[in-house]
């Protein structure tokens, strides 16, 4: 684990949004230069999030308002990768997502059923859903413990969404635990970071060698820990939730491969002085 930048450039660079490029409507210091510093070298970038409450189509208009022009091929969030994966794996099965409308919008558009009744679902899909209540647990509980026919997955394993100010809300983690504590069943498989899943998502068109591409986000357990599940280089930034002496206690071998306080830090420190960056700079 370095805490300083990268000496060398990387095939592709994959990135978490909220609290690594962005922290609410605001971009972080350096975030604009770096992501236009890697496409003047040619190094192709990629955009994700565990948020599956946001259209894909969100984030291109999100970040289009804070400078950072993206076509929707570089986004992947927890949205993209449950369609896929229910598509790939599941086409027939009918499906009851506790979750908010995009995710509801993204299975209709891949003609994926869905149902309330407790006696057709196959799936139940945890999200993060702000209309949450026991009329939805009701139903989840039916499906899987009553019924018996049911299993559960979830699009993210966030326990928290962050806020700016440090302020934050449940994410689905909560609600996958509701359901766990009253049918005793266990989560079959998560759609979100830190499953390699997404990055295979964020890569797939791609011709790269994952072992050669550089993950970078602001959590050790989801950012973090999926480079490590999937053999890629990580950058740690202390700029959103997790913390140098958090990633310090770690064991090295889930350690980040660097830890730095600047995104524009990605850039090795020659190439930065040659373009002549400072960070006293604004973007």
């Amino acid at each position: 684990m370095q805490y300083s930048s990268p000496t060398k450039l990387y095939d592709a660079y994959v990135f978490d949004q909220d609290g690594t490029i962005y922290l609410g409507d605001h971009l972080l210091p350096g975030a604009k230069r770096l992501i236009e510093g890697l496409r003047k070298l040619g190094k192709p970038v990629r955009f994700l999030s565990n948020n599956p409450t946001k259209d894909p189509q969100d984030y291109v208009e999100k970040l289009e308002r804070l400078g950072i022009p993206a076509p929707l091929s570089e986004i992947a969030n927890t949205v993209v990768t449950t369609t896929r994966w229910l598509k790939a794996h599941y086409p027939d099965a009918t499906v009851f997502p506790i979750s908010e409308e995009p995710l509801k919008k993204a299975l209709r558009e891949a003609g994926i059923k869905m149902s309330e009744n407790p006696e057709e679902i196959d799936i139940v899909i945890a999200s993060y859903d702000r209309t949450f209540d026991y009329r939805k647990l009701q139903i989840a509980f039916d499906a899987i413990w009553f019924h018996k026919r049911a299993f559960l997955i979830t699009t993210n394993p966030d326990r928290y969404c962050p806020f700016p100010g440090g302020r934050g809300e449940p994410d689905a983690a909560s609600i996958v635990a509701a359901i766990e504590a009253c049918t005793g069943t266990k989560l079959k498989a998560n759609m979100g970071k830190p499953e390699p899943a997404m990055l295979e998502a964020a890569l797939g068109d791609l011709d790269v060698d994952p072992a050669n591409c550089m993950m970078v986000g602001d959590r050790l357990h989801t950012d973090i820990g999926m480079a490590v599940n999937t053999g890629m280089a990580s950058a740690l930034l202390l700029t959103g939730d997790s913390t140098a002496e958090e990633a310090e206690a770690l064991d090295p071998a889930h350690q980040p491969t660097y830890v730095l306080d600047r995104i524009d830090h990605l850039i090795p420190d020659d190439i930065r002085a040659q373009w002549g960056w400072s960070d006293s700079d604004e973007d």
